[in-house]
């Protein structure tokens, strides 16, 4: 619910926040209700002794990507779309395969130097390699 910290169940019982756990590195906040044990919705809402909610702290923003992506389905498409042609286009200048080095520094630093040479050599392709060279010596 909205300025509470509460959620509802389908009966409109209240399920209160109770505590927050770490699990895998993720913040974990718990809400349930007894009031199940008597409810006519039981069968239909849990197997549970009780109704259990997990929520990650940051659920609210998957939530937010979701109501977007929902708002606009061709987004994801136009994504790919987008970024598939550069990350190809550094995939064959690689030769088309794994990366040369080990360890994620390692090969963060090698992707950062794709991506430079991909983005200079799209900079010459737009503004031209004198007009480039121009704007780096300035």
């Amino acid at each position: 619910m909205p300025g509470e910290d509460v959620y509802r169940c389908p009966a409109g019982e209240r399920l209160p926040y109770r505590y927050t756990n770490e699990e895998e590195g993720k913040m974990l906040r718990r809400y349930w209700t007894t009031a199940c044990q008597n409810c006519s919705l039981k069968s239909q809402c849990t197997t549970g002794p009780e109704r259990r909610i997990t929520r990650w702290e940051h659920e609210h923003l998957l939530e937010a990507v979701q109501q977007r992506l929902d708002a606009n389905p061709q987004a994801m498409r136009q994504r790919r779309e987008t970024v598939e042609h550069p990350f190809g286009t550094m995939k064959a200048r690689m030769g088309a395969t794994h990366f040369l080095t080990k360890t994620l520094p390692k090969v963060a630093a090698e992707m950062a130097l794709s991506v430079l040479a991909y983005n200079l050599t799209r900079a010459m392709n737009i503004v031209g390699s004198k007009q480039l060279m121009a704007a780096i010596g300035a």
